[in-house]
């Protein structure tokens, strides 16, 4: 069936975001609350908020150079899909989710960051994309630059699985009001982290597995809020996951240059980095 034009989504200003192909880098940052948007722009050399529009706060600058922007995507995959659909049609590249998580496995303490590999795609917006056994799975030089960020700027780190769910409270295994558990949620916790997966949160898998079936590159970085196992919460090292995610983008500048000046596709960990560039 042909789309009616007059809701096809164009090239233009999107509906949603209300930003255009010359409102963002190649790389934009995607953290939920849009309060968080100053706080990824506080480590950035400059900035500009290009757009504001229900979650959705989009800013483009600079850090160590390199051009990058951050659009906020609300709670959840339904809006981080609309960030992910809108930025692709504008000329997003290279897409890194940057949150907070729990985390449901004890040495992964608060105020740690967690690099994500792959998702367990515990949502039901990537289900309606493409069937459910489609692995939602990190690039791997996003993976690996988000690795090396961690390690430049001395940040304790985990790398690993995650399980993304649509659910803050029952999707997380919590009880919900006045103590409703829901069907499973009493296994849900341990089953997860007797597969080692490292922690919850809720859009990393559907922004992979979008990023995958558009051809581009993504990835996520979350510091740990909570602890599930031990009980421990904090709002603590806020910061880290935004400074790493920025890192990283200025490390894959240096991946792909690097990948050019050798005539690869892409960069593989045979290529150094060039660190002249610091």
């Amino acid at each position: 069936m042909t789309p009616d034009p007059a809701e096809d989504p164009s090239d233009d200003e999107q509906y949603h975001l209300e930003v255009g192909p010359d409102d963002i880098a190649d790389s934009v940052l995607l953290p939920g609350d849009p309060d968080r948007v100053p706080k990824i722009t506080d480590v950035w050399d400059d900035h500009e908020v290009v757009a504001d529009h229900r979650e959705y706060r989009t800013a483009t600058g600079t850090y160590d150079g390199t051009p990058v922007s951050v659009t906020s995507t609300g709670i959840g995959s339904p809006s981080a899909a609309i960030a992910v659909e809108e930025l692709a049609r504008v000329g997003g590249e290279t897409l890194i989710r940057v949150g907070s998580c729990g985390s449901i496995q004890p040495e992964a303490e608060v105020g740690d960051l967690v690099i994500t590999t792959g998702a367990v795609r515990q949502e039901g917006t990537s289900d309606e994309y493409v069937r459910e056994d489609y692995p939602a799975v990190a690039d791997h030089a996003v993976v690996s630059a988000l690795i090396a960020a961690a390690e430049r700027l001395g940040y304790g780190y985990h790398v690993g699985v995650t399980c993304s769910t649509d659910s803050f409270y029952a999707g997380q295994g919590r009880p919900g009001f006045e103590g409703f558990e829901a069907r499973g949620s009493d296994e849900l916790v341990a089953e997860l982290e007797a597969a080692n997966v490292l922690n919850f949160e809720m859009e990393a898998s559907s922004i992979l597995t979008l990023a995958a079936l558009y051809g581009l590159r993504a990835g996520a970085v979350s510091t740990v809020y909570a602890n599930r196992v031990t009980g421990e919460f904090r709002t603590e090292g806020e910061r880290k996951a935004a400074k790493t995610a920025s890192e990283a983008v200025s490390i894959l500048a240096e991946m792909d240059e690097t990948a050019e000046k050798a005539g690869a596709d892409r960069w593989h960990p045979g290529l150094r980095i060039d660190e002249q560039r610091r």
